[in-house]
C-alpha cells in the first residue's frame, strides 16, 4: 500500500491547482481526494517499491534452491 502521508501530499498539490473563488471549498475537497485516492490505491491492491524488492528477494532465493534441488536430484 502507499504511504498515506503521500497520499496526503498528492491530494494538497490538488487543491492547491483550484481557483481562489473556491478557497472555503479547499478542506472539504482535500479530505474527499484522500479518501477517494486511499479507496483507488486500496483497491488497486498496490504494494511499496521496499516490499516488492523483498518479495524479489525471496524469490531469487527460491529459484537458487530449486535450481540445487534439481542439480541433486539429476545427478
Amino acid at each position: 500500500m502507499l504511504d498515506p502521508k503521500s497520499i496526503k501530499n498528492f491530494a494538497e498539490q490538488f487543491v492547491k491547482i483550484l481557483p481562489p473563488a473556491m478557497d472555503d471549498l479547499r478542506t472539504e475537497v482535500r479530505q474527499n481526494a484522500e479518501q477517494l485516492l486511499q479507496k483507488l490505491f486500496k483497491e488497486l491492491n498496490l504494494v511499496t517499491r521496499e516490499e516488492f524488492d523483498v518479495q524479489t528477494q525471496v524469490l531469487q532465493r527460491t529459484r537458487i534452491k530449486l535450481e540445487e534441488l534439481s542439480k541433486k536430484i539429476s545427478s
